[in-house]
Order: C-alpha cells, then sequence, then structure tokens
C-alpha cells in the first residue's frame, strides 16, 4: 500500500483489489479453493469486514486535505487547473472525481470547500469509512 495515495482507483481496479483482499483472507483462513465455501462463509469465519478499498480511499482523503490546504503546486495538479491545451480522447480519472464518488453525493467543488475546514473534513472521512461505500 506503499504510495496509495496517488493511485486513482476505478471501478476496475477496485474489483481486482476486492479479489485480492479475498485471496489473501481465504489463504490466512486456510480454506482450499476446492472446498465449497462462499466468500460470505468466509468472511463469517472471520467476522470481519473487507477493509481494503476503504482503507485505501480513507488515506487518500487525508491525503488530498492535507495537500489542499497546503495549496502549493500538488493542489494545482491535484485538482487539474494548469495551463495547456487537454489531450485528445477520453479524459482520465483524477482523483478527486473517485473520492467525490466515494464520499457520497455532491460536486468536486464542495469537496474542495469542504477540506478548507479541517473539524468537517474529518468528519466526512469518518462518515463515508463507517458506511462502507
Amino acid at each position: 500500500m506503499y504510495g496509495c495515495e496517488a493511485w486513482t482507483i476505478s471501478k476496475q481496479i477496485q474489483n481486482k483489489l476486492e479479489a485480492t483482499e479475498m485471496w489473501f483472507l481465504r489463504r490466512m483462513l486456510r480454506i482450499l479453493w476446492t472446498a465449497k465455501k462462499t466468500n460470505e462463509r468466509a468472511l463469517n469465519e472471520a467476522n470481519k469486514r473487507r477493509s481494503l478499498v476503504r482503507t485505501l480511499r480513507k488515506r487518500q482523503a487525508t491525503f488530498l486535505g492535507h495537500v489542499m490546504r497546503k495549496g502549493k503546486l500538488e493542489h494545482l495538479v491535484t485538482t487539474g487547473k494548469f495551463e495547456g491545451k487537454r489531450s485528445r480522447g477520453r479524459q482520465r480519472e483524477k482523483i478527486i472525481d473517485g473520492l467525490a464518488t466515494w464520499l457520497g453525493p455532491g460536486k468536486v467543488s464542495d469537496i474542495l470547500a469542504a477540506v478548507k475546514d479541517r473539524d468537517l473534513w474529518r468528519d466526512m472521512i469518518a462518515n463515508a469509512y463507517k458506511q462502507g461505500t
């Protein structure tokens, strides 16, 4: 998870991360792949909720808050507000866009405004983490 704050997590990558986490969990519980146990049953045995993607999103959100409050070059790069021509084709997903979907309904501009208030930002992250979205 080193450097996960800079990852852009698309739906495809999220599915791969969840599958890898489930594979790790089944290996730790010593559940053979030939055994007829569903993933839900394996999770019930572990009494654990899957949380790898949630942890990554939480780390990204805390890092984003730090960068946005700092207001230096990283702020410009993260928000995508630097001069130049846009490249052709579909634009790449930004970290801020992924966090906007994770934090719930709202615009990116609302999120950037919430980052300035540290207590509000912490509450938003805590609520999103508890909901498990």
